[in-house]
C-alpha cells in the first residue's frame, strides 16, 4: 500500500497549504512505532479543547476508529478506513450527514486525519486475490500515529492545568469563606474599624471575577482575597491588643514590652538620638501637661516583608548595596528615605511611637512610592499618624493598592 503522497480533496473542496502540511509532515515522519488506538483517542478527548473539536467531532473520530480493526495503530499494517456516511451515522450515535461532514473536516483541520479521496470521490478499497488491502480511499489515520506522543504530553498538560485549576478554586472558596466570617463577627461583636469599608472591599474583589472565569482570573481573585484577609486579621489583633492594653497597669505593659529579649524593635533606631540626629530639649507637647505621661500606642503587626518589597520596589534601591534582606535593612532604608524627601525627624520619630518602627518603614516605603503624587512627604507622614493613633489607619489597603498598580511585578529581592 503506497503511504506519504499528498493528495486532493474531490469535488467542490478546495485544497489549502494547511492541508499540504499537514500531509508533508505526516509522510515525512519516520517513525514506526506502535500506538495502542483507544489511548490515543482517550488524550484527543482530554486536550479537546485545546484541538478546538466538539463533543460530536469525538463521537465521529471514536466511530472512524472502529472501523480499523486492530487494536494497535500500525502503519505496516495501512491506516486508511472507508466506511461510507450511512455507517459512520449509525456507529457515530446517529448524527445527521450536514454534521457528520462538517464534524469530519473539524477533524482534519485539527490534523487528526486525512482525507485519501478516489477518482471519483467514493470510499473503497482494492484487495488482491489473498484478500489484503492494495489500496483504500477514505480516512488516512496516520495522523494519530505520527502525533500519538505530542497528544499524550498535551492530555497530561491539560489534566496537570485542570488540576491548578481546581485547587485555586478550592483555596478562593477557603479564602472567601474565612474573610466574610471574620466580617460578620466583626461587625456583630461590635470590633472597632470601619467593616463597611472593609466589606465594600470583599464585595468589589469579587465583582471583578467573571462567572466562568480561566485560572489566572481565579489566581488574581485569590491574591487579592488573601491580601484582605491579612488585613482583617491585622484589624482584628489590633483591637484584641488594646483591649488587652487597657486592661493592664500602663506601667506594667511597657515593662513587659521592654522585656522581650529578641524583639525587633531593640535591634533598630527608635529615638532621634540613636538614628543620629540631634535631640532638641524635651518639652511637653500641646496635647500633654506637665508631669502627665502619655500612654504608648500598640504597634501595627508588620506585613511579611516581601510583600512590602512587591509593592515598593524602588525602596530596595536605597538598601545596603541596592538590596533589602530583612527588617533591619528596610527601617535603615527608610532613614534615608526620610532625609531624602524632606521628612523632619519629628514627624518620623512620631510615626515610630504611633505605628511601630518596622510599620512607620513600610510607610515610608509607600510614600516613597507615591512620591510624585505626595506635595508634602512629611505633611502626608504627620496624617497617616495622627490617623493611626485615634485607629482609623492601616496599612494594609495601601499595600494592596501598590501591589494591584504594580501587577505583582516588584524586583527580585535577596
Amino acid at each position: 500500500m503506497r503511504m506519504g503522497h499528498v493528495t486532493t480533496p474531490f469535488g467542490r473542496r478546495v485544497m489549502t497549504l494547511a492541508l499540504v502540511k499537514g500531509q508533508l509532515e505526516t509522510a515525512g515522519s519516520k517513525s514506526t512505532v506502535r500506538a495502542e488506538k483507544w489511548k490515543v483517542f482517550r488524550d484527543v478527548c482530554e486536550a479537546r479543547e485545546r484541538l478546538r473539536l466538539q463533543d460530536r467531532a469525538l463521537a465521529v473520530l471514536d466511530a472512524l476508529l472502529t472501523f480499523y480493526p486492530d487494536t494497535e495503530l500500525d502503519v505496516e499494517q495501512g491506516l486508511v478506513v472507508f466506511p461510507s456516511n450511512a455507517q459512520l451515522s449509525v456507529r457515530a450515535h446517529g448524527i445527521t450527514e450536514s454534521t457528520l461532514r462538517r464534524q469530519l473536516g473539524a477533524l482534519v483541520d485539527a490534523g487528526l486525519i486525512q482525507r485519501r479521496d478516489s477518482p471519483n470521490g467514493k470510499r473503497y478499497a482494492h484487495r488482491n486475490r489473498d484478500g489484503e488491502i492494495e489500496q483504500a480511499y477514505g480516512f488516512d489515520l496516520s495522523p494519530l500515529l505520527a502525533r500519538a506522543a505530542e497528544l499524550a504530553a498535551l492530555a497530561q498538560e491539560v489534566a496537570a492545568e485542570r488540576i491548578r485549576f481546581r485547587r485555586a478554586k478550592e483555596a478562593l472558596t477557603i479564602c472567601r469563606r474565612d474573610v466574610r466570617k471574620l466580617i460578620t463577627a466583626a461587625i456583630e461583636e461590635g470590633a472597632s474599624g470601619n467593616w463597611g469599608d472593609v466589606e465594600a472591599m470583599y464585595v468589589g474583589i469579587l465583582s471583578r471575577l467573571p462567572r466562568y472565569p480561566d485560572r489566572a482570573q481565579v489566581e488574581v481573585t485569590l491574591d487579592d482575597m488573601e491580601l484582605l484577609r491579612e488585613e482583617v486579621l491585622n484589624l482584628l489583633e489590633i483591637q484584641l491588643n488594646t483591649e488587652n492594653m487597657h486592661g493592664n497597669a500602663i506601667q506594667n505593659g511597657r515593662h513587659i514590652q521592654n522585656s522581650k529579649p529578641e524583639s525587633i524593635y531593640e535591634l533598630e533606631p527608635s529615638s532621634r538620638a540613636e538614628q543620629g540626629e540631634s535631640l532638641p530639649e524635651e518639652r511637653p507637647t500641646k496635647r500633654e501637661k506637665p508631669g502627665e505621661t502619655k500612654a504608648k500606642v500598640e504597634p501595627i503587626k508588620s506585613f511579611p516583608l516581601g510583600m512590602v518589597l512587591r509593592a515598593c520596589p524602588q525602596i530596595v534601591d536605597y538598601g545596603p548595596g541596592g538590596r533589602i534582606s530583612h527588617w533591619r535593612e528596610l527601617m535603615a532604608a527608610a532613614v534615608l528615605v526620610r532625609s531624602m524627601l524632606g521628612v523632619s525627624p519629628s514627624a518620623y520619630q512620631e510615626a515610630c511611637d504611633a505605628m511601630g518602627p518596622e510599620n512607620a518603614a513600610v510607610a515610608m516605603a509607600c510614600i516613597l512610592e507615591r512620591s510624585n503624587f505626595i506635595n508634602s512627604a512629611g505633611g502626608y507622614l504627620r496624617d497617616l499618624t495622627r490617623r493611626s493613633e485615634r485607629g482609623e489607619f492601616s496599612l494594609g489597603p495601601m499595600l494592596i493598592a501598590l501591589l494591584k498598580v504594580s501587577g505583582e511585578g516588584g524586583r527580585r529581592v535577596g
